[in-house]
């Protein structure tokens, strides 16, 4: 007689169900466009009293932009250049009082008292809207503004400065308000990555006389690496495409242009400037900012990795090879 074989559920198919939405959204929304984009860098594509005039360009675009053509000037590079200095001042200070915030709240010696409502209160600024947050530091800080009256009444500042004709100022200010939005956010991924960190490495650390400073160092930013890692690539990506603040805070009539004299223009402001003419220029700068991103993704990848893990495993390649001789 056949023995009735029992039928074997496999509950690994359903899996996919799960992450099908996922991958369906990023297909439709995020790499269509994106192949779509490096195609409309190669055409000439202008938009002229409503009308539509396109033709094959090859790498032409890509010479307008860089300055590279007759008539044509690199300003793609000048609002890289003001990007990377905004993300910069924003996110130094950003990623080190949340990594202050995340040791603090986590700590179990001192305790802190209150740190749910700690943490929602450091979170709610990345909730609020761009528009809201740019029309109330532009009021506060403007010539007449309640702060910038403040600091000239305490000698702080000169009687003449005002902030949004402050090159300094203007990008300072831009700098504050994406800090302030975002270092809650950040905070509270590092306190996340600090909570997963095995509390008996700290105990020990404590029984053989270690303080507080050598158990960050040697425990504490080792083991927050690959959130660390995810943080800086993420926060790279967005600092990249800065566009809501910038665009809202200190610009000309259009949007497209950040005062003063163009210093406060970022790159994603440049596309949108471009966009409303010249499609092809615009997605030419689109794949330069890509490029750009994906470039620093790598560096950040590779410096910020775990080197001794590679090195194991080509010490245990080397062994395997070496044994099969």
């Amino acid at each position: 007689m056949k023995k009735n074989k029992k039928k074997k559920v496999t509950y690994g198919k359903y899996g996919y169900l799960f992450i099908a939405p996922f991958f369906i959204t990023y297909l439709i929304f995020q790499l269509w466009p994106l192949i779509n984009t490096f195609y409309y860098s190669t055409l000439s594509y202008y938009k002229r009293n409503g009308r539509e005039v396109i033709s094959f360009a090859g790498i032409q675009n890509f010479l307008n932009i860089f300055g590279l053509a007759p008539g044509e000037t690199a300003y793609v590079l000048d609002y890289l250049k003001n990007t990377l200095i905004m993300w910069g001042f924003n996110f130094v200070p950003q990623i080190l009082v949340s990594l202050l915030m995340a040791v603090w709240l986590t700590d179990t010696k001192v305790k802190v008292k209150g740190t749910g409502a700690i943490k929602v209160i450091i979170y709610l600024p990345s909730v609020i809207t761009a528009a809201s947050v740019s029309v109330l530091f532009k009021n506060l800080f403007s010539q007449y503004g309640p702060i910038t009256l403040a600091l000239k009444s305490l000698g702080i500042l000169s009687q003449n400065f005002d902030f949004m004709s402050s090159v300094a100022g203007s990008r300072g200010l831009i700098s504050l308000i994406l800090w302030w939005m975002w270092y809650g956010n950040t905070s509270i991924l590092l306190i996340s990555g600090v909570l997963g960190i095995d509390p008996v490495l700290y105990e020990a650390a404590d029984i053989d006389g270690a303080g507080g400073w050598k158990k960050f160092t040697d425990i504490t930013l080792p083991l927050l690496k690959p959130i660390l890692l995810y943080t800086l690539v993420t926060s790279a990506i967005g600092g990249l495409q800065m566009y809501d603040i910038p665009a809202l805070f200190n610009v000309t009539e259009t949007g497209y242009n950040g005062l003063p004299n163009n210093t406060t223009t970022t790159m994603a402001m440049y596309i949108m400037r471009l966009y409303n003419s010249d499609v092809g220029k615009a997605a030419a700068v689109s794949v330069f900012m890509f490029a750009v991103t994906v470039c620093v993704s790598l560096l950040l990848f590779f410096f910020m990795g775990d080197k001794e893990e590679k090195k194991l495993k080509k010490a245990e390649k080397a062994r395997r090879k070496a044994g099969g001789r």
